[in-house]
């Protein structure tokens, strides 16, 4: 003979094979997929869709608002790890005797959120002690009737 091999027919089995492997490759990319998903989102956006769309004309009149004040916050963390907010107005003067709230989110949400009050700390200057790594900040500035929300990251 001069060693030409004649060819194995394709039977069911080599079919089965074909559908295993290619069915047992989706479902394993399928699986790590799910996997990767649940474990990097928090979950929640809102606790109920129904509710949060009966509100959303009203949050889009108080972000009309808001934005009509023309206020800035410059959010950022010292050199100590302490947050450090600055409040000023359309003219850039700064704004005192606000009552400056924040909550810091991880934005992961890995860890629990964090309520912080910020005390003046000069002419438009607020500022408080935050944990260390990367935050959300949502803060929330109110001066005479009028509310102002801004939403910045330290890390």
């Amino acid at each position: 003979m001069t060693g030409i091999r004649s060819a194995r027919p394709f039977t069911g089995r080599h079919m089965a094979a074909i559908l295993v492997t290619f069915f047992g490759v989706v479902i394993t990319v399928n699986v790590m997929m799910a996997r990767l998903a649940t474990s990097t989102f928090g979950g929640v956006v809102v606790e109920n869709s129904y509710v949060a769309s009966q509100k959303f004309n009203g949050w889009l009149d108080e972000a009309r608002q808001e934005r009509a004040l023309g206020w800035h916050a410059g959010i950022a963390r010292q050199a100590d790890g302490a947050l450090s907010v600055v409040l000023t107005d359309a003219a850039g003067h700064p704004i005192g005797d606000a009552t400056v709230t924040a909550t810091a989110e991880h934005p992961l949400g890995l860890r629990g959120d964090v309520a912080l009050t910020l005390p003046a700390h000069g002419a438009g200057h607020y500022g408080a002690a935050l944990p260390e790594g990367r935050w959300r900040i949502k803060l929330v500035a109110r001066r005479g009737g009028q509310t102002w929300r801004s939403v910045g990251e330290v890390g």
